[in-house]
């Protein structure tokens, strides 16, 4: 094999960032179980009509054809999916007759993404998201469910505390109806670049097709943040009327105020939050990680409903995704997250010679059997050189068999101490590698 090449955007992560990487995921599999979300998987490809008929993303989505396919042949129909959302939304509807609603359902998979690779972007990536919907009509009191679960998610987590930035695109588009506008999908889409291209640069977009007056006000209604409901008051003293505006802001006020009562600090209403993807009709959400704000969102998601719909059958949803990918690149590059250490092996047992392994394979099978992971010495090197191999490889624990008139004893190799290993078993702590 020729010296391999580093393929950009494909992350690879050592072993003790691929542990980091599972506890970090069993982690949010466990509140997601706690909030009554069910797992699920659904298939890594979709038909690319599917996959493009919603958001301007045909550019970003990986076409799947095989090698030595014809051109006749079905597979170059088919796209790797680009998120998990779209691939919920058909699986909703295949699946509705055998479904209980509202369907709560977590999803931990890999997406594809053929945008340019930055730090904390790749072009495949691991998302963790949650969704709920319903059939006909979701309730918006799940709105502001949806914030709680990413809040106590995350903060399950030894990460810098996160604050969740919210909007609601029926608010956005009343308040750009209310000023005559009749493409408010136009407008979000450029005040969505507002983080990136800077005010200037968005009220000159916007005055390409519209009066300075209506840049002014947009721009205004994008610089409003409260992480209470007193921003619908800001809204207000803009001077613009419009019924779907109202209804946006009454939505937006109900999960700012569930979330204050019971995540203070943890929701901010945010009202440049846009989102690209056409698909949301309600609260949007984009999620800051404290200190690596110029990163953008780590999580983020909306409500939506016609992604799920298919003639009379409606199936109205709201949902997150976490990009745990993202997520954990930035926090392994600034060494802000990792294990206690490297392997899962608690115990080395020690290994006087070829003639006894069988010995010492017999002590690593009754440790196992108690749950503790062991591993039995490669070679019977002297002792130093085995006590060596197991702080190399981050094993805090080496079990000595009994030798002549020696009992079987443990060393505990970081502080030095030596006992029986008569009844002895690891602290809680040492059992498997923790988060920290």
């Amino acid at each position: 094999m020729t010296r391999p090449t580093p393929l950009s955007g494909f992350p690879e992560w050592l072993p003790e960032q691929r542990l980091a990487e599972q506890q970090v995921l069993d982690r949010l599999r466990r509140t997601f179980e706690l909030y009554g979300f069910s797992p699920l998987e659904t298939r890594a490809v979709e038909p690319l009509d599917q996959l493009l008929r919603k958001g301007e993303t045909s550019k970003e989505v990986y076409t799947l054809r095989r090698l030595q396919a014809g051109d006749s042949d079905d597979e170059q129909s088919l796209g790797l999916h680009f998120d998990l959302t779209v691939p919920f939304a058909r699986y909703v509807l295949e699946n509705a007759g055998k479904l209980q609603f509202p369907f709560r359902r977590y999803q931990i998979q890999k997406v594809w993404r053929g945008e340019r690779p930055q730090e904390g972007r790749y072009r495949e990536f691991l998302q963790a998201d949650i969704d709920i919907v319903d059939r006909d009509n979701l309730p918006p009191h799940y709105e502001a469910e949806i914030p709680l679960v990413i809040g106590d998610a995350l903060r399950s987590l030894p990460i810098p505390p996160v604050k969740i930035l919210v909007n609601n695109r029926k608010l956005c588009e009343g308040f750009y109806r209310g000023l005559g506008i009749e493409d408010p999908e136009e407008i979000l889409r450029i005040v969505d670049k507002l983080d990136k291209i800077g005010p200037n640069a968005v009220k000159a977009e916007i005055e390409q097709k519209h009066t300075e007056a209506q840049a002014k006000a947009c721009l205004a209604l994008a610089e409003i943040t409260a992480q209470d409901p007193s921003f619908a008051d800001e809204v207000r003293k803009l001077g613009v009327e419009h019924p779907l505006l109202d209804e946006g802001v009454a939505e937006l006020a109900a999960v700012v105020e569930t979330a204050r009562e019971h995540s203070p600090g943890l929701v901010q209403a945010t009202l440049k939050i846009a989102r690209g993807l056409d698909y949301y009709t309600g609260t949007v959400y984009e999620t800051e990680l404290a200190g690596f704000e110029r990163f953008g969102s780590i999580c983020s998601g909306g409500r939506y409903d016609n992604l799920a719909s298919a003639g009379r059958d409606v199936f109205p949803g709201v949902g997150i995704s976490i990009g745990v990918s993202r997520l954990l690149g930035l926090l392994f590059k600034a060494d802000a997250l990792s294990v206690s250490r490297p392997v899962p092996t608690a115990v080395l047992v020690a290994l006087w010679s070829e003639e006894e392994r069988a010995a010492s394979n017999r002590i690593a099978a009754a440790l196992r059997a108690r749950g503790i992971a062991t591993e039995v010495a490669p070679v019977p090197a002297k002792l130093g050189k085995q006590i060596r191999h197991a702080e190399r490889r981050g094993i805090p624990f080496v079990w000595f068999p009994a030798n002549g008139d020696n009992p079987d004893q443990v060393k505990d190799i970081r502080s030095g101490a030596q006992v029986d290993a008569e009844g002895w078993a690891p602290p809680a702590e040492d059992m498997a590698p923790t988060l920290r």
